[in-house]
């Protein structure tokens, strides 16, 4: 297991923390993505993933939007939030918070259901709720993402660790079917986004998308922060760096990253991706 570690002075405030990050691949768990970090005054930009995104609040306070809510989470809080679902964190009190964080995909979590039912497992794994407070799970969770970054056990039984807690998290919280808001969602925001994902990597108008839409652009931006709780613009960033993560994790150059995905140049690319990971694209790259 490779690791990469990524300090940020703090001098402002020299009985805080340092801001720090440590990111790594765990081979063990289909080279499942791993973060330990605190904040002190980062904050994320509105942003999702293409797998889950689990982890817990080991010190300090963290606000936290989802789903157009909006709340502080601290110890004892799980994050279970489903791929898709955009999201964003500042942190909640002037000492920052540090917490830990894993990203399985959809594939690993199954494997993980169909092993500990014995059965074979049909449906498409989800949480039903983003933020909850599971003090006991939240711990067993840290105790875990600590043995599997540190090594301070034996091999076999970090990996059970975690192992054991994701199967416990999905028994207590989870549900066999990813929320599919298509159904309720206006056909013309549907059509907007779809285009955008297409279309990710080119310039979009603002008088493209409303022609998509039907709408005027004014209407158009309105209706789909309100679908979507994040704007046009907002959405095709975000998805410029998804793209982003699966080209610099199969090896590709930052340079070339940026090129490919639509961005005006590597620096531009860079704000962006540290914005919504709190990685830079080189640190990223290298885990």
């Amino acid at each position: 297991m490779h690791s990469v570690s990524q300090q940020e002075a703090a001098e402002a405030n020299p009985v805080s923390r340092q801001e720090q990050t440590r990111f790594w691949r765990d081979g063990r768990f289909r080279d499942m993505e791993c973060l330990s970090a605190s904040f002190i005054t980062h904050e994320f930009s509105p942003h999702s993933h293409d797998t889950f995104s689990i982890g817990a609040i080991e010190v300090g306070c963290q606000v936290a939007s989802i789903r157009g809510m909006r709340e502080h989470t601290g110890p004892g809080t799980l994050y279970l939030i489903n791929p898709g679902e955009i999201h964003d964190g500042q942190p909640g009190t002037p000492g920052g918070y540090r917490y830990r964080m894993i990203y399985p995909d959809v594939a690993l979590l199954t494997d993980i259901i169909e092993d500990v039912t014995g059965r074979a497992f049909n449906g498409t794994p989800s949480f039903g709720q983003q933020l909850l407070t599971d003090p006991d799970l939240a711990r067993a969770f840290n105790l875990a993402h600590r043995r599997i970054e540190t090594g301070e056990v034996a091999g076999l039984e970090g990996e059970e660790s975690m192992y054991c807690v994701l199967a416990t998290m999905f028994a207590r919280h989870g549900s066999d079917i990813i929320r599919a808001p298509d159904h309720r969602e206006p056909l013309a925001m549907r059509r907007v986004r779809d285009y955008i994902t297409t279309h990710f990597d080119e310039e979009i108008g603002l008088e493209v998308l409303a022609k998509v839409a039907g709408l005027s652009r004014a209407h158009m931006i309105r209706a789909f922060r309100k679908q979507y709780f994040i704007t046009p613009h907002a959405f095709q960033t975000d998805m410029r760096i998804r793209h982003a993560r699966h080209l610099l994790r199969s090896g590709a150059t930052p340079s070339d990253t940026a090129l490919a995905c639509g961005f005006a140049d590597q620096a531009h690319m860079t704000r962006q991706f540290k914005a919504r990971t709190g990685l830079t694209p080189a640190v990223f790259r290298a885990g």
